[in-house]
């Protein structure tokens, strides 16, 4: 961490000065009548090969029906029996919102009809030709009996969709992209031959680890009050990842509960070795230490920018989110741990005798007595800048961004698909559009028991005319659409840079990266 008193290593240098955050399209832009991403949208990049001038390669064809059957007919438009049309069968399942989220008629009804499998593959493969990066792709089932299926691969999202309807997983996990298929790692007669070549770069923050600072819930449990530590943290981490790394395409998506997961795709990131992962992590990592481990923030002076600047971002939060939402010192026991952290005995009694006088202060008070009866004279040896600084480390342990740092440090980590149904809760694993990120709302998210009853209430009409005309996607009925939306216009954006041959350049020249 080289924010901190005992540094091992010195900041890595700061990333391109040119960065330019994902602008997907709005919610409710008209969308082109293909549920695909075409060759048109990408700005497709000229072929070299003689072969590829020959075929120009639509999307729609990657997704034929040579993989199809009966009993798991192609996912291609117009030809779903389960998907995007007005005359769609409703869904089967009477009384769904009673049902459990596991239920597997409602996994099937979900993966059948509204996980957004091309965007999915899309995402993935960087390409609208199937590549080794989805098609080495390794992908892990978790079963409703808790058995742990890992290694899997699919050549084609048709594929992945079969094997996912058929064994009905309670969710699913992304993974790296090895050198070989994952199915044929045990037929290698060299065994070391089998390695992690990229992966995303991830974070995971989830709100547990915040249990010694947020009075509102605790454990799985969450609320509007706790969950501005979420927003707080993506803020902090995404500006970081966008200014100092100079990464574009940065997905967060909630994790269905109590958290938030980030997915870093620039093909730089996907590029980087365990050693660099570390050190991107260790740039963020600011507390160290458990929920016993006293005073958890000692940093250097003068602060890094990094940590100037999200001092900026967290200081609205921490005056209402935290002094005024979560009221953490409100009794004289919690009063001693802020105590704790100031650096002058004699300004603690001081703040001690008059907090006992008047018990029923609150958290904002006490924050604002400090500096009352510091300038008062109570203490004749007072360090100033001490207790500027110590105030300082006190707002960062209550506000700044709690990461899971080993789901960032291996190539090899994997993490829960996005658009997964979470188990224990039934809501859907949505991505979290960061320019409306005041507005997400984790406990009104889609669920899985809500979207069974939203396309069974959907009537033909619903729709405008010109979307009537060309067919609705199930998803499209359903509160799942702006997401699926968002999905789609970030996949738009990641594939046009792929293939955008100035930014291949550029990222090939500077894959070395310093830190």
């Amino acid at each position: 961490m080289p924010h901190s008193v005992s540094p091992e290593g010195n900041s890595p240098s700061n990333a391109p000065e040119e960065t330019m955050a994902d602008a997907p399209a709005p919610n409710g832009d008209s969308q082109p009548a293909d549920d695909d991403i075409t060759m048109a949208e990408t700005d497709a990049l000229p072929a070299a090969a003689k072969e590829e001038e020959k075929k120009e390669v639509k999307l729609e064809d990657l997704f034929a029906d040579v993989d199809s059957d009966d009993e798991f007919p192609s996912s291609r438009p117009g030809e779903d029996k389960f998907t995007s049309s007005p005359q769609a069968p409703a869904s089967p399942i009477d009384g769904a919102v009673s049902l459990k989220a596991s239920d597997p008629e409602l996994m099937r009804l979900f993966y059948q009809r509204f996980f957004p499998w091309r965007y999915l593959f899309q995402w993935l493969n960087h390409s609208p030709t199937p590549t080794n990066d989805f098609g080495h792709r390794e992908f892990a089932f978790t079963l409703q009996n808790d058995a742990y299926l890992r290694y899997q691969s699919f050549p084609t999202s048709d594929l992945l969709r079969k094997d996912v309807l058929r064994l009905l997983p309670s969710r699913f996990e992304i993974g790296p992209v090895y050198t070989t298929n994952p199915r044929d790692r045990k037929t290698l007669r060299n065994s070391s031959a089998f390695k992690p070549l990229s992966k995303e770069l991830c974070f995971d923050i989830d709100l547990t680890d915040y249990d010694d600072v947020r009075t509102c819930c605790d454990k799985a449990n969450i609320c509007h009050r706790c969950w501005q530590f979420i927003t707080m943290a993506i803020k902090v981490v995404d500006v970081a990842l966008r200014e100092d790394f100079g990464f574009r395409h940065i997905m967060w998506v909630y994790s269905g509960r109590r958290g938030a997961h980030a997915w870093v795709c620039d093909k730089k990131a996907r590029a980087m070795d365990d050693q660099k992962r570390r050190a991107v992590a260790g740039y963020l990592e600011v507390l160290r230490g458990g929920s016993q481990s006293g005073k958890k923030v000692n940093l250097w002076r003068p602060l890094h920018p990094h940590i100037s600047r999200s001092l900026e971002i967290l200081a609205p939060h921490f005056q209402s989110d935290v002094l005024e939402s979560q009221d953490p010192w409100s009794s004289s026991t919690a009063a001693e741990q802020l105590l704790s952290l100031l650096p002058d005995k004699t300004l603690n009694d001081s703040l001690r005798a008059k907090w006992e006088a008047s018990p029923g202060r609150n958290s904002a008070a006490k924050w604002a007595d400090i500096d009352v009866v510091a300038k008062s004279g109570a203490s004749k040896n007072l360090d100033a800048r001490a207790l500027r600084d110590a105030k300082q480390d006190v707002v960062l342990e209550y506000t700044y961004p709690r990461l899971d740092i080993e789901v960032s440090k291996k190539l090899n980590h994997l993490l829960k698909s996005p658009f997964v149904v979470h188990p224990g809760t039934g809501r859907v694993c949505v991505p979290i559009d960061t320019r409306r990120l005041e507005e997400f709302d984790p406990l009104d998210v889609p669920t899985v028991q809500g979207l069974a009853e939203e396309i069974d209430a959907w009537k033909e009409g619903d729709g405008n005319g010109g979307e009537e005309k060309r067919g609705l996607q199930d998803w499209e009925k359903t509160s799942l659409r702006p997401y699926t939306e968002y999905f789609r216009s970030f996949v738009l954006a990641l594939m046009k840079d792929e293939r955008d041959p100035k930014v291949k350049r550029e990222r090939e020249e500077s894959e070395a990266m310093e830190f």
